[in-house]
């Protein structure tokens, strides 16, 4: 299997919410092409209610085995990158979970429910390099549709007859 590991820099945005339970929210808001030159958690802009911030640099990797997952993005007109974040109470307030371009790969983040996951528009630089990599390494697989085979007695794990009670040994 081949990967490709590629650097990108991630924008998160603090933002006032009326909340009984919380005063503002996390949210990965852009993907930048390169990790530029500033310190993690630098302000890049922002009003008192919304705030942008370079959360720092993260890897982006691609893996031979999903080019066809990397398509099925690209298909939809609007290719995107899922941006995992994790709260972490303490300071600073967010750690990096993951970057994808597959979106399954972006569904599985969104499995931890504590993690805030996001789908933002795919930088053209990125977009470039994923289908690059697309072109280089994709094999069309064809689709095999499994038989079921018939149920064999002799080799035990006898189905139940449904009507009928079994007797306990």
């Amino acid at each position: 299997m081949t990967q490709l590991y590629h650097e990108v820099g991630i924008v998160v945005e603090r933002r006032a919410i009326d909340s009984p339970w919380a005063d503002h929210a996390w949210t990965p808001i852009a993907v930048l092409p390169e990790p530029p030159e500033l310190a993690p958690w630098s302000k890049l802009t922002g009003t008192p209610e919304r705030q942008q911030f370079y959360l720092g640099p993260a890897t982006l990797t691609l893996h031979s085995v999903d080019t066809a997952h990397f398509r099925e993005n690209f298909e939809t007109g609007h290719a995107k990158l899922w941006v995992s974040v994790r709260p972490t109470g303490i300071e600073p307030a967010l750690e990096m979970v993951g970057v994808t371009a597959d979106p399954f790969e972006g569904e599985v983040f969104c499995e931890n429910v504590d993690d805030v996951v996001e789908a933002v528009p795919m930088p053209a630089a990125v977009a470039r390099l994923v289908l690059a990599f697309f072109e280089e390494h994709h094999v069309e697989r064809e689709f095999v549709k499994r038989k079921r085979s018939e149920h064999d007695p002799r080799k035990g794990g006898a189905r139940p007859v449904p009507g009928l009670e079994r007797e306990d040994s």
